[in-house]
Formats: structure tokens, sequence, C-alpha cells
């Protein structure tokens, strides 16, 4: 199954990423984000503060939506969103080889159960497992990560403040930054090999049809939840729906749902998401 998915992926980028490319990386290029005051409704039926920015590539002309576009532009940690961009770093620096390499458990027991054991790039980035990442970043070192990030235009590129960097310390992006972040991914024109950012893409997928993929990351630093990536169709040649929600979160787990739940209901009311 996750093959045929890989040979979707390869396939739906080949025929829309030099639309999506040709449209611009920097979406500072495409005018202003079209506020949308009618979102709130899905934000306060979720009882949640946040943001959502929409980037609907579908068309030629490409739309950007927002929720609050103050808040959309406003930077915050990314917590593990950012291991999108961190599975890329360890991919080109060669301390991740593949998908099959297992990176092994250090035996130290943690409150998530599927933390606690070996792990691949695949698991730890569908479990989310923070010591992969920590161990990733130690072996990159923080002069390593500031220049991938630089080079990437990630955040604000800090790499300063608690450890891990990217959930305590000091790495702030926002919403708009990540969907511009997560476009130039989807047409493979980051500055990486463009089979590591197919494996990436692969490592995304959420959830899948017939003809449809949902490839996205969710984040959590305690108080800000995230959740980021797009949905493609190969009903949609020009590009997919791209997204980015942060809330926060001041009850904590109890709170961790309503990001899938707003970004979902918001998706299908511009149909870019298939019924539930």
């Amino acid at each position: 199954m996750i093959r045929r998915h890989f040979v979707f992926s390869a396939l739906t980028a080949s025929v829309a990423a030099d639309a999506v490319a040709q449209s611009g990386a920097d979406l500072g290029a495409q005018g202003a984000v079209q506020d949308r005051p009618d979102w709130a409704t899905f934000f306060s039926k979720a009882d949640a503060q946040g943001t959502i920015a929409v980037l609907d590539a579908r068309s030629k002309t490409d739309a950007m939506f927002a929720y609050d576009p103050q808040r959309a532009a406003r930077r915050y940690t990314p917590a593990s969103t950012f291991k999108i961009a961190h599975s890329l770093f360890s991919l080109d620096a060669g301390v991740l080889r593949d998908e099959f390499q297992v990176i092994p458990w250090d035996g130290i027991k943690r409150p998530t159960e599927a933390w606690n054991h070996d792990q691949t790039l695949r698991s730890a980035m569908r479990n989310s497992t923070v010591w992969v990442y920590e161990r990733f970043a130690q072996q990159l070192g923080n002069q390593k990560e500031a220049a991938y990030m630089t080079k990437i235009g990630y955040g604000n590129a800090a790499t300063g403040g608690s450890k891990p960097f990217w959930v305590e310390g000091d790495l702030a992006i926002s919403a708009t930054e990540q969907i511009a972040f997560l476009r130039r991914l989807y047409a493979n024109k980051l500055p990486f090999q463009v089979s590591h950012q197919r494996l990436v893409k692969d490592v995304m997928i959420n959830e899948a049809g017939r003809d449809w993929i949902l490839r996205a990351k969710t984040g959590w630093s305690g108080k800000i939840g995230w959740w980021v990536g797009w949905v493609e169709s190969v009903e949609w040649p020009q590009g997919p729906g791209f997204f980015a929600l942060n809330i926060d979160t001041p009850n904590r787990l109890a709170d961790l749902a309503k990001r899938e739940d707003i970004t979902r209901s918001i998706l299908r009311s511009i149909s870019a998401l298939p019924p539930a």
C-alpha cells in the first residue's frame, strides 16, 4: 500500500510541480492574504483560539486565505512540525541513510509507549518520537542546523534557548511561512536531493483514498498546537490544497484533537478534502 502511495506521489508531483513552481515559491509574491472571518465558526464550535492559513493551488490563480491573518503571520515554536525539515537535514547530512535504517532505542523509558522501541524514519514521524530527533540534532550540531534553516528560509532559523530548540527553545515560524516551505517540498524545489524530498513526503502520509492523499504533521509545544500539510488529488493537476493551523492549548491534551477537527472541517467546506 505504501509503495502505491509513493508511486502516486511521484506521478502527481511530476504533473503539478512546474505549475506550482511557476507561481513562485515565495508566498509574498501572491499579494495580500484574503481574510476569512467566516471560518471563526469552526474555531468557536471547537472552543479554540488560533489561526489557519490555506493556499488553494488547485486553480491557475492561487488563492491564499487565512482566518486571523495577523496571527497567521506571527511566529510560534514549530514543535514537531519541524520534523519535516529535520528529516531532510538528517538525510542530506548522512546522519540518516533511508527509511529502513534502524535507530536503536537508548533503553530509557518515556511516557509514550510507542517511543520505547527501536525506530525508523517512518515510525519516528508517525509516533513523533522526540528522542530520535534529539539524537539527529546532537549529531548535526547547532551550527549546521542553523545553516540548513537559513538556506531554506525556515522561520527565524534560531537554535538557541532550551532544548530541544524546536519545542522549548528559540526557533519560531509562522503559519504562512510553514506553507511556503511545504509548497517547495511538494514541488521538489528545496535544495536537497529529489529522492530525499520524495521520501519525506512518503512518510508524511496520514490518510489516502483511491485518488487523493493527505500528507501532514502535527506539533505541540505544550502551549501551541499545530497541524500542517496538504491534500493532493489526481483531480487537481494544477496543485494541492496546503494548510497550516495553530491553536492555543490551555487544556493541554484535551485540546489536541481540535487541531485536526478544525482543519478538516475548513478543508471540507471548500471541497479540498473528501467527506468523512
